[in-house]
């Protein structure tokens, strides 16, 4: 993500073992505060992960399922996703499930007023609940279509902005608010994607943790492949398996032999529940 999240290409323009999967009921309580009272069981995936702008075709993801990876995360929807998805279909999706990969639905929302560049959808003081509602069920909807289940995860992707600016972080945790808890009406568990110096420092460190997202998956390039040992918050937060870590970018792979450039991932937390 690193501003891929956006897209590859605006990352640089805007912003200069194979694990286990558990049905587990871990961390609803932190997921169901504004939401339904009957949950389906959590999707828990833990191992290594990797994220690429662009969904891999089928056959590479054949290819990719050697063991070294059990996840994937894909760009469901948001004006701001930057790369188009010609394979991100609920056919590819029921695919690549029946051949054993978890999937990890990312939504690339509105971005803060006070990030530096242009974004094709910015959150204001003014338009923060709305929009992060709005775009919330546009994310319902979307994984929906894909065959992503209610119960599943949704990670809201928030690139990098300075969380010293009150006026703008304080809209930003509005629009985050909003966004979680109109997933958890929906039900379906929030997630959010961000950064340890910034975007996740906000959600995590925020003295109100009303209607915040249960669910933080951290960008920290320090190449370690771990959700614990680097963790930069109370041990307590985001436990059980509600953490993961991007610790890698750009890392150009070939495995069954097929090269892809992807980010890589440390996971120990909800995956799609696909059906």
């Amino acid at each position: 993500m690193a501003g891929h999240r956006q897209s590859k290409k605006r990352r640089y323009i805007t912003w200069g073992a194979v694990g286990v999967v558990v049905a587990a009921g871990a961390g609803i309580a932190a997921q169901t505060s504004m939401a339904a009272t009957s949950w389906p069981a959590q999707k828990t995936f833990t191992g290594r992960a990797f994220d690429t702008c662009t969904a891999p075709s089928l056959s590479a993801m054949k290819a990719w399922h050697t063991g070294y990876y059990g996840a994937a995360a894909v760009y469901v929807g948001g004006k701001n996703r930057g790369c188009a998805q010609p394979n991100l279909t609920a056919s590819w999706v029921k695919s690549v499930n029946s051949l054993g990969w978890k999937l990890i639905p990312i939504y690339v929302g509105a971005q803060p007023p006070c990030q530096t560049g242009s974004s094709p959808e910015k959150l204001s003081a003014a338009t923060a609940a709305s929009l992060g509602a709005k775009d919330a069920a546009d994310a319902v909807a979307k994984a929906s279509a894909l065959r992503m289940k209610a119960g599943s995860p949704i990670y809201l992707d928030m690139e990098a902005y300075d969380i010293k600016n009150k006026a703008c972080n304080d809209a930003v945790l509005t629009y985050v608010r909003s966004f979680t808890k109109t997933l958890r009406a929906k039900t379906y568990r929030g997630g959010y994607y961000g950064f340890t110096s910034s975007s996740a420092k906000a959600v995590a460190t925020a003295a109100d943790k009303k209607d915040l997202p249960g669910n933080l998956w951290y960008a920290l390039y320090d190449k370690k492949d771990t959700t614990t040992a680097d963790w930069p918050w109370g041990a307590g937060q985001f436990t059980p398996h509600s953490r993961g870590h991007q610790y890698l970018v750009n890392s150009k792979e070939t495995r069954g032999g097929v090269t892809l450039t992807v980010d890589r991932n440390s996971w120990d937390a909800p995956v799609a529940i696909i059906g």
